[in-house]
């Protein structure tokens, strides 16, 4: 485990998945090794593959990690960079896969569900960006509202579009600096931090250009979200973000969520290093 960013959900959840699966997980922070710095990514991709069955690592630039992958003689996962959040893509759609399969919404087809719309209002980072690229190829719909600069870039978009390529009924994305135009008929809620890691310094700005964008029920019903609601968050959560009742309240899957963090681990462990690639 190679982590140039702080986590506490991810890392927990990566080590509890390889100590279950009779591992044992060996975890280098910022301070123990500096990708690219003291040793070239390729020779660090080389030395530490010849070591262990698998790397996880959680980077700053996408670039970081696909150059860990293209030299590793071993599989590298994903664990966080600046464009992707794929474990956590993961863990997002088995919940809502859980709860609406429990509560008879749609069609399940593997996780997809046909139809279901997710909102997702605030920021549009990297978490947005799987969970829209995922979305896409499951045939569910999603509604982005952010402020104006905010949106997706346009290169991300392309990525999103082309995941629905082969799709019979590939799931729509639309964009908006509305909120209320974005949660219209959703059935799920989702927003994340307004402030990801390197941004500190934009704070204060970006907490003037979000207001208005937290997600409470009066949002949900002036906007008109479907009744049965559900909403998301990967945390770590600040209360800007989302109402308290909300986020604790019976429409929150926030808990599940981040458990399923931990079988988003299992399965990606199981299917690339036990299964040698072979994903069920």
């Amino acid at each position: 485990m190679m982590f140039s960013k702080r986590s506490t959900r991810t890392r927990i959840s990566t080590e509890g998945a390889v100590v279950q699966m009779g591992g044992h997980p060996m975890f280098l922070g910022k301070d123990d090794i500096q990708l690219g710095v003291n040793e070239s990514l390729y020779d660090t991709a080389v030395v530490v593959s010849s070591m262990v069955e698998c790397i996880v690592a959680r980077v700053g630039k996408h670039a970081d990690v696909a150059d860990l992958a293209k030299h590793s003689t071993k599989p590298v996962i994903n664990a966080l960079c600046d464009s992707y959040h794929p474990l956590q893509a993961i863990a997002d759609f088995q919940t809502i896969s859980e709860h609406f399969a429990a509560s008879g919404k749609g069609k399940l087809e593997g996780l997809g569900l046909n139809g279901l719309k997710i909102a997702w209002v605030g920021d549009a980072n990297n978490v947005l960006f799987d969970m829209a690229i995922s979305a896409r190829k499951m045939g569910v719909d999603v509604a982005v509202a952010t402020p104006k600069g905010y949106e997706i870039p346009k290169e991300m978009l392309e990525i999103i579009e082309k995941a629905g390529e082969g799709v019979k009924s590939p799931g729509k994305l639309v964009q908006t600096n509305v909120p209320e135009e974005a949660v219209k008929g959703a059935d799920v809620l989702v927003t994340d931090t307004w402030v990801s890691m390197g941004q500190e310094e934009e704070a204060a700005k970006r907490l003037r250009d979000f207001a208005g964008f937290q997600i409470t029920s009066e949002l949900a019903k002036r906007g008109g979200a479907k009744e049965g609601w559900r909403f998301m968050h990967c945390l770590p959560r600040h209360p800007e973000e989302v109402a308290d009742e909300v986020f604790y309240g019976h429409r929150s899957l926030v808990f599940p969520e981040a458990e399923n963090r931990l079988w988003a681990a299992i399965s990606a462990l199981e299917g690339f290093v036990v299964n040698k690639g072979k994903i069920q």
